[in-house]
């Protein structure tokens, strides 16, 4: 049943007739969003292409227009997305905000430090030979996931991220 309602209400694909046989609504609906990638694409290139863009935090600020404007509607109703705001059950929508932001009490803050302490400590040897991997992968641009997924098995993100941090830098932006 949930299919159908969101056949019919999300995509409102049941508002013509046979939508799938080379239909008017599929061809519309396709160029519409070949329309709004090239205006997209023409906005982009009037600010320099996408590094321009970038520098100006273009990307960005579009990104949270658009989630900001897609938030308003789904909370509105206006969009209607089933079980979220439009057909929900007895008891309500399944994504409950929490009344409060839950925090690690100080005991499980230390227990998470000692466990990566602990960690250095029983794979100091291994880790220093598979941040090597790593790195080398890095610097002669082999395969660096193969290299990182077997030093996940002995090494903590933060080494990992220091290690590939020292190969590579850090990214700055042009100003």
């Amino acid at each position: 049943m949930a299919i159908q309602l969101i056949i019919n209400k999300e995509l409102g694909l049941t508002k013509n007739e046979n939508p799938l046989q080379g239909s008017f609504i599929i061809e519309t609906l396709t160029d519409l969003v070949e329309e709004a990638v090239l205006l997209e694409f023409d906005r982009i290139t009037e600010r320099g292409g996408v590094i321009g863009a970038m520098e100006t935090m273009y990307q960005r600020s579009r990104i949270q227009e658009e989630s900001l404007h897609y938030e308003m509607l789904k909370h509105t109703g206006e969009f209607p997305i089933i079980g979220v705001n439009t057909f929900l059950a007895k008891n309500g929508s399944p994504t409950l905000t929490p009344g409060e932001v839950i925090r690690a009490e100080q005991s499980e803050k230390e227990g998470q430090l000692q466990q990566v302490k602990n960690m250095h400590e029983r794979y100091a040897d291994e880790a220093s030979k598979a941040i090597a991997k790593v790195q080398m992968a890095a610097i002669k641009g082999d395969n660096v996931f193969e290299s990182l997924l077997e030093a996940v098995k002995t090494c903590t993100l933060g080494q990992l991220s220091e290690a590939l941090f020292e190969v590579g830098g850090a990214y700055r932006r042009n100003m």
